[in-house]
């Protein structure tokens, strides 16, 4: 790192973990499971619906065989070996040195004649490299090698199983560890060229105020294995902040950096920085961009199997190509390239993108593929046990996303459409689940109800269901109907769910009236309050995380809703606006409570005139509902028809909200009217004249209702401040967010209209921007612009 981020990091030229383990006469050290992935992967990639066991069935399934075995026995067995420069290790499921017998132990549902051969050709390539590492180890001249199939529901046990010669296990190893052995030579030179070059890399420009300061907390965090929250105002270039240091010490010893985000712009502001920082001295930085399956999927009326899309037929055979030239390619490897290097080699692009994640030195994509229940960025880590750091930026949308993430619901009325396609196998238990659903629904007279837990006879249920749809289809190769799909992913993520219900969650239950012809419903939830806890192996499982935003405070409410370590280290960067950049004014007289609305509306409209009479210009008014703002633009429009105006609709698409930004012009003029909270809260960059000032006529606080209420006597257990936790710092957080849209660099001159008397009370004045001078006015005061 360079001398401008900080004296410990200007001498740094890492020569540790990663340039020793690269250096030419050490091994290059790839796991057993991914050298045979690369090496004995072929066919078809099938996505065929096969329920496949849950984590912890696996973990009971492995647990079980390996109690039926004799004594001597021994699971998880750490063995390593090398050929040449590769070095490769991993664990073998069981080993019986006793009887000279290794199994590798394979969980699954229903007939296990019916798993792919390709699949078993892989799962006999690990075991039979096990087996080679173990001889080698043993000095063993011969040895029993046994892949066990274990059903799930049956608890029986499959083997296939043969007598080897040592000679036979060293020749298999040998010819893959050759098929692999020019690719690590390639990666190896990679890498070292990569942090040679990273370990002269310069920022690019100046820094800027606090730009510094951020960077050097991110490294040091990065350098010593620790995670940061780090609160740095919009226009400091946070982006390039968090990225340079990173880089820095991925050449120090780390083996990725995943730069994460809530929002599709954001990915390209990372996408460019990279593009600077890698481009202007020509480091050599495998970038990979991730994309959503829809947006990358080039076949979307096809199933995901080799019957069915071109793209999946042969995909294994094919995949080595297309994985030469997309890592062979210059430039950075965005969802456009990625396509365009899968249409070449006629594979799917969404499943390309997977496995390049292997190959790639950063990663750029949502938040949900690392902290999501799924996450291949997660599960991939753990699996290959990387040493990674997670760049999160827009962290504070990571509170309310986990919370849906790890949210779970069932209606009844999923459930009667599901019996109606169910085969008579499975229609059995989900009548038996509708059952037990009725005493609920009995015992229950308010629409909402709270329950201490899910009754032991329904979550019972609802097991038999999951296990039953498991087997048919296990057992059928047709498929299943939609409503019962869907029932089943539903029901299984659900069940998880309850599995791990604690004090961070509330169990409830809705009764919904009937509607346009649909039947009265019941919603069973598990729902999420504090997701800290589910959160808290995401962080164990990388070398660090960064969670940064313009908006974290209060900090300790971040630290808490995330379940961030005791350890984890904080930073709040200082703003570089100068307070006369921004005149902010709080309209005291004015409330916008839903009861005062009608009454204050005129005050408001009237107020937003006034303003654009004494500095025309771009302005944006928010609303705390599409109802609010539709009814304040239609007040503002029939008073003063001369105000150009233009309004957020519901479920605009990206035309129209591109429409809508196109609006702001430097030589623009006009009121756009938008929700708080919503897609121009923020995200969106509008400098100069493009934007000269914001009216915010709410506290954007959630409505209060009773899921609220009940979330809010959860925390209020939990932390003590139910109200704020629950209402006023994610409403100002959305205030703050929406405000910063205004100043955007230190040459910007704006105005922010605070429109609502709760903004003058101490405890929200305390939650403020420090850098701002808040005036409290009455009759909401005018700001003029220079």
């Amino acid at each position: 790192m360079t001398e401008a981020v900080g004296d410990e990091c200007a001498a740094h030229r890492p020569r540790s973990d990663a340039a020793a383990r690269l250096d030419v006469d050490v091994r290059y050290a790839v796991a057993v499971r991914e050298l045979c992935a690369f090496t004995a992967k072929t066919g078809d990639l099938d996505l065929r619906f096969t329920p496949a066991p849950t984590a912890q069935e696996g973990i009971a399934g492995h647990q079980l065989v390996v109690s039926r075995r004799p004594a001597g026995y021994a699971a998880e067995v750490g063995l390593s070996g090398a050929i040449g420069n590769l070095q490769v290790r991993g664990r073998a499921d069981g080993v019986d040195r006793q009887r000279g017998r290794l199994e590798e132990i394979k969980t699954h549902h229903g007939d296990a004649g019916r798993i792919p051969e390709n699949h078993r050709h892989l799962h006999l390539a690990q075991a039979e490299t096990y087996a080679h590492l173990l001889c080698s180890a043993d000095g063993r001249a011969e040895l029993d090698v046994a892949v066990v199939y274990f059903e799930i529901r049956s608890q029986a046990e499959t083997a296939t199983e043969r007598r080897y010669a040592a000679a036979e296990l060293a020749t298999r190893f040998a010819a893959r560890c050759e098929r692999f052995a020019a690719w690590a030579m390639q990666e190896t030179a990679h890498r070292r060229a990569r942090d040679d070059a990273l370990a002269a890399l310069a920022f690019p420009h100046p820094f800027r105020s606090g730009q510094r300061d951020l960077a050097a907390a991110v490294y040091r965090c990065a350098r010593d294995g620790r995670h940061l929250l780090a609160q740095a105002p919009t226009g400091i270039g946070k982006t390039l902040a968090t990225l340079f240091p990173a880089l820095k010490a991925l050449a120090g010893g780390l083996d990725k950096v995943y730069f994460l985000t809530a929002k599709t712009a954001a990915r390209g502001l990372a996408l460019a920085a990279l593009r600077t920082l890698a481009g202007a001295e020509g480091v050599p930085l495998r970038v990979l961009e991730l994309g959503a399956r829809e947006t990358l999927c080039e076949h979307p009326d096809k199933a995901c199997h080799g019957d069915s899309c071109p793209l999946a037929r042969g995909f294994y055979d094919r995949l080595p190509a297309a994985r030469s030239a997309a890592v062979g390619a210059a430039g950075l490897l965005d969802r456009t390239r990625v396509a365009a290097v899968a249409r070449a080699h006629a594979v799917c692009p969404y499943y390309l993108a997977q496995e390049l994640i292997r190959w790639s030195d950063v990663v750029i994509g949502d938040s949900n593929h690392y902290f999501d229940t799924s996450a291949v960025l997660h599960g991939m880590t753990l699996a290959n046990e990387w040493k990674v750091a997670v760049l999160v930026d827009e962290a504070h949308n990571l509170v309310e996303r986990s919370r849906t993430n790890y949210s779970g619901e069932l209606s009844r009325r999923a459930l009667s459409a599901a019996v109606k396609a169910a085969p008579p196998a499975v229609a059995k238990p989900l009548r038996s689940l509708q059952r037990r659903w009725q005493q609920i629904d009995a015992e229950q007279s308010e629409p909402y109800r709270v329950l201490e837990a899910v009754p032991p006879a329904w979550v019972a249920a609802l097991s038999t269901v999951v296990a039953a749809i498991a087997e048919w289809q296990a057992e059928h190769a047709d498929g299943l109907d939609g409503a019962l799909l869907d029932l089943y992913f539903a029901a299984l993520h659900l069940g998880r769910l309850i599995e791990s219900c604690g004090t961070h969650s509330i169990v409830d239950c809705t009764q919904v009236a009937a509607e346009s012809g649909r039947p009265k419903d019941s919603v069973l939830c598990v729902r999420n309050v504090v997701p800290g806890p589910h959160l808290v192996r995401r962080y164990a499982s990388a070398h660090s995380v960064t969670l940064f935003s313009a908006t974290l405070a209060p900090m300790a409410y971040y630290r808490r809703m995330l379940g961030l370590p005791d350890d984890t280290r904080t930073i709040d960067v200082a703003s570089p606006f100068a307070a006369e950049q921004l005149a902010v004014r709080v309209a005291r007289d004015i409330s916008t409570r839903y009861r005062d609305r009608a009454r204050s509306l005129a005050a408001v409209t009237r107020l937003i005139e006034a303003q654009y009479r004494c500095a025309p210009g771009n302005y944006i008014a928010f609303f705390g509902s599409f109802e609010y703002l539709e009814q304040a633009a239609d007040d503002l429009s029939a008073r003063w028809p001369d105000l150009p105006v233009w309004r957020q609709s519901p479920r605009m698409d990206r035309a129209a909200e591109d429409d809508f930004l196109a609006r702001f012009r430097d030589d623009g003029a006009g009121i756009g009217f938008a929700v708080l909270g919503g897609r121009f809260g923020e995200g969106i960059d509008l400098p100069g004249r493009r934007l000269v000032g914001a009216f915010i006529a709410t506290l954007g606080m959630p409505q209060v209702n009773p899921v609220n209420e009940q979330m809010r006597r959860a925390i209020d257990a939990l932390f003590g401040q139910g109200y704020e936790y629950a209402y006023l710092y994610p409403g100002l957080r959305k205030v703050v967010q929406a405000a910063g849209r205004v100043i955007r660099t230190t040459s910007d001159r704006g105005v922010v209209h605070l429109m609502d008397d709760r903004f003058a009370e101490p405890r929200v004045l305390r939650l403020l921007p420090t850098w701002w001078q808040v005036r409290i006015d009455r009759g909401g005061a005018i700001a003029e612009m220079a």
